[in-house]
């Protein structure tokens, strides 16, 4: 190679170099536009609203019910009779499971992020315990995406005021 060709390709050389500098800062401009959207969806948290489920569970149905947190307003309900035909399915987790999951769906709908649950036995001269249903209720609202924050146990306990039905001798056969 000659000297002239030598300085042919360095000029053209040149350019290039300069190029990338001129590249840069055009690079620059889109990051700087997603910055912002990003520290705009950081400044807005999500807005939580809370609602409460009241779940009766006796050995023969399962009742939800969703209020707000005063309890005054309903905002849905489902029992284990709207879900299964039979009347001996009413009070089984499957029933409760499907009412939990009406329930759940339309308290999604209206923007309900967390739930606190309150489970209710009969009671008072009734069973103690909640019936198979109640577990259900609270394993299907943990599946479906609803953060849980209190789980409590309701159930109405006698003081010695109530007497129990059947009179001194109990219930004869």
């Amino acid at each position: 190679m000659t000297k002239k060709e030598k300085t042919e390709e360095a000029p053209k050389e040149a350019p290039v170099k300069d190029a990338p500098k001129e590249e840069a800062p055009k690079e620059e401009t889109p990051k700087e536009e997603v910055q912002p959207q990003a520290e705009e969806l950081k400044k807005k948290p999500k807005k939580t609203r809370l609602a409460v489920i009241h779940v009766y569970s006796s050995k023969n149905d399962t009742i939800i019910t969703a209020t707000d947190v005063s309890g005054a307003e309903t905002l849905a309900w489902a029992s284990g009779g709207m879900v299964v035909k039979s009347h001996r399915e009413e009070g089984r987790p499957y029933a409760a499971m499907q009412a939990a999951i009406r329930v759940v769906n339309n308290l999604k709908d209206k923007g309900v992020t967390h739930v606190h649950v309150k489970i209710r036995a009969p009671g008072g001269v009734g069973l103690k315990t909640p019936g198979a249903g109640a577990q259900a209720v609270v394993r299907t609202i943990a599946r479906t995406g609803v953060r849980i924050g209190r789980i409590e146990d309701v159930t109405p306990l006698p003081t010695d005021s109530m007497k129990r039905k059947g009179g001194r001798r109990g219930r004869r056969l």
